[in-house]
């Protein structure tokens, strides 16, 4: 870049379309190496322990002030997600988005992102880009390094509770990393979102011979290899699908990209716990006191609520990175149960923001803006 003069480039969902934001393997390939850089510690995220999830904005219920937004229904904030990643990305970072559940009257989806990515060294912009895809992408993906690392080789069943855009990327990561999958299942709340679900999940993948939906938690768990709890939830534990431990397949990967419940007794007894970041989990336990779930409805969470209870020890809680690294054993019997916790990371925006920025230069993709010929205040 030309100092003083600074210039980035603008990708809409377009450009990040032909960028190729929805390149699974290679979302799942970048983010093996985001997990391996938070196992060595080569990342900083906000806050004073480094770990901060992001800085969130909710609205109240009621204000005294006319143009004060509410909190309408699920998920009605604004929060930024600052973040630095080394390794092979060497980016800093972050995503900005507007949750408001009552979009989808207008139109939109739930929530609209935004990254930017700076120069790590000055602050400077480099891109803004669309995000909404993005995020999806790396979300579902994280799953996908999990089933590559956690799920047995011969997985056939792979069970999806939630068929939105989170059980979308997650199903489309899992039959990535596991290529024997032959039966899809899928549970959700309301008819028309399953159908829909069932109709592109048959056109997208016509070679899946099965792909059906299923009434209850029960069915999607029963005979099932990989699950991946992808639904919407809020912090009311007792809303969240429950999961009997008898239904559990022998050998099965649980994946929790959002909110179920298990018994933790169970879970003590007779599964490996694997979170996808330790100091995620403990920064959360910080910042939602015991008990931390159901104020994070993430089950990893509920992991840490072991700990504090005596249930389980420290070292029974694994991380993703030590068993990618070899440090820690990962599925160790074809009978053992694994529940995987998918936390979500803003470093994981800004790898992948930095995989498909890279691409778009390579192809010309973005609109070139100007930050400033020369600063006024410099």
């Amino acid at each position: 870049m030309a100092y003083p003069t600074i210039d980035f480039i603008f990708l809409s969902e377009e450009d990040m379309i032909k960028a190729g934001v929805k390149d699974m393997p290679a979302c799942i390939d970048t983010m093996e190496e985001v997990i391996k850089c938070l196992n060595a510690g080569d990342y900083v995220m906000g806050g004073e322990n480094h770990n901060s999830h992001g800085s969130q904005v909710s609205f109240p219920k009621e204000s005294p002030f006319p143009n004060m937004p509410l909190d309408e229904g699920d998920d009605r904030r604004f929060m930024a997600m600052p973040a630095y990643i080394g390794g092979p990305f060497d980016m800093a970072g972050m995503k900005w988005y507007g949750s408001n559940s009552n979009n989808k009257t207008k139109g939109l989806p739930r929530s609209i992102l935004t990254v930017m990515l700076n120069d790590k060294d000055t602050g400077a912009p480099l891109a803004l880009m669309s995000a909404n895809i993005l995020s999806a992408m790396r979300t579902g993906a994280i799953p996908g390094v999990g089933a590559r690392y956690l799920a047995k080789k011969d997985a056939v069943v792979c069970g999806i509770c939630g068929p939105g855009v989170m059980g979308k990327t997650s199903l489309a990561a899992i039959l990535s990393a596991c290529p024997g999958i032959k039966e899809v299942k899928v549970k959700g709340r309301g008819q028309k979102s399953l159908d829909a679900f069932v109709e592109y999940a048959k056109e997208k993948y016509p070679e899946i011979p099965v792909i059906r939906a299923v009434e209850t938690v029960e069915e999607l768990v029963k005979d099932t290899d990989v699950i991946s709890f992808a639904n919407s939830g809020n912090t009311d534990p007792s809303t969240y699908p429950l999961v009997k431990g008898e239904w559990v397949k022998p050998g099965a990967l649980i994946i929790g990209v959002s909110c179920f419940e298990l018994d933790a007794r169970y879970m003590a007894d007779n599964c490996k716990l694997v979170v996808d970041n330790t100091a995620l989990y403990e920064a959360w336990a910080e910042e939602f006191p015991y008990p931390s779930f159901g104020a994070n409805n993430i089950i990893g969470s509920k992991f840490t609520d072991m700990i504090h209870d005596g249930i389980i020890k420290k070292e029974d809680m694994y991380d993703l990175g030590d068993i990618i690294q070899g440090k820690r054993p990962g599925r160790e019997s074809d009978e053992q149960v694994i529940v995987f916790s998918v936390g979500g990371m803003p470093v994981e925006d800004v790898a992948w923001g930095k995989h498909c920025y890279e691409r778009a230069l390579e192809l010309g993709l973005g609109q070139s803006l100007r930050l400033w010929e020369k600063p006024d205040l410099a």
